[in-house]
């Protein structure tokens, strides 16, 4: 199941895509995907909802934002594919680098994505992201931590280098100004999509920036649920952002990163594209 919300920043209306060009809007049922919506059985009465006699509604130039609506925190996988964590000259993880990643950073899959003031070092990282669906903490096993996932997005982990690498070295710097986390265009649901070896991708202005797989993957969808409830209350609602292959500017030399006005589209195999323009954000900087 497709699960989308559609409409202009603050009026979206949630829908189920028969296609990925088609909506029928469900928000007489559930309002939201949320922490609240998800934790009551939201994916359930979805589940069960007898959509023959509703409309279906192609759409045309309809604004799509993120599925996930208010998530209550945005956790993230540092350095969790092979090749990238090469290009980044450092050593193959023993256990997963976990940091955080402001939620206020959510948006629509083709909302602009703004360079922070100043910025010179913007980057852009594709990710396979999870959407908890229920409760989850000290969790044993693989099998119970696939048990809780609601369903994969595709996020877009935009990145100011300076900020994560130059400025005191907490990562969530660089992380978390507005617009950097492009997501969606959809919530695919488990029993529809295998997260196992899918073709995953970004390009700038065209160019081919990223091209890999989930396969490269250091620890696998199952784990990285399991692990981190083993150091946090996981809720419905929450991302979880699993990591970026290689191909990021700042593995080019000279490093190549994003500016206004470029192009950035982000792709991973049966969870839809991303197209975001690229656009510079006015104000002082430090």
């Amino acid at each position: 199941m497709r699960i989308a919300r559609i409409g202009e920043v603050g009026h979206e209306r949630l829908a189920i895509m028969p296609t990925e060009s088609s909506a029928i809007y469900v928000d007489d049922v559930v309002a939201e995907l949320s922490r609240d919506t998800l934790g009551a059985g939201a994916l359930e009465k979805l589940t069960a909802l007898d959509l023959s006699g509703r409309p279906v509604v192609e759409l045309t130039d309809e604004r799509i934002g993120s599925p996930i609506a208010r998530p209550t925190k945005i956790i993230c996988v540092g350095l969790n594919y092979r090749e990238h964590a090469r290009e980044s000259g450092a050593d193959i993880p023993q256990e997963p680098v976990l940091f955080m990643k402001s939620a206020d950073t959510m948006q629509g899959p083709f909302d602009d994505i703004l360079i922070p003031p100043g910025s010179t070092a913007t980057d852009y990282e594709v990710e396979l992201a999870i959407v908890i669906g229920a409760p989850a903490l000290y969790l044993t096993s693989e099998k119970e931590a696939l048990g809780v996932i609601a369903g994969f997005a595709i996020s877009q982990d935009v990145s100011e280098r300076y900020w994560q690498l130059e400025r005191g070295g907490q990562w969530d710097k660089g992380k978390s100004f507005p617009s950097f986390n492009p997501f969606g265009p959809y919530l695919l649901t488990p029993d529809e999509w295998d997260p196992n070896n899918k073709r995953m991708s970004c390009s700038v202005n065209g160019e081919s920036r990223q091209d890999s797989a989930t396969s490269d993957m250091i620890f696998g969808v199952g784990e990285i649920v399991r692990y981190i409830s083993n150091v946090m209350a996981l809720s419905p609602g929450d991302v979880i952002n699993t990591g970026t292959p290689q191909g990021v500017g700042f593995g080019f030399t000279p490093p190549r990163y994003l500016s206004p006005g470029d192009t950035v589209e982000t792709a991973i195999e049966g969870l839809g594209t991303q197209r975001a323009q690229v656009s510079a954000t006015a104000g002082p900087h430090n």
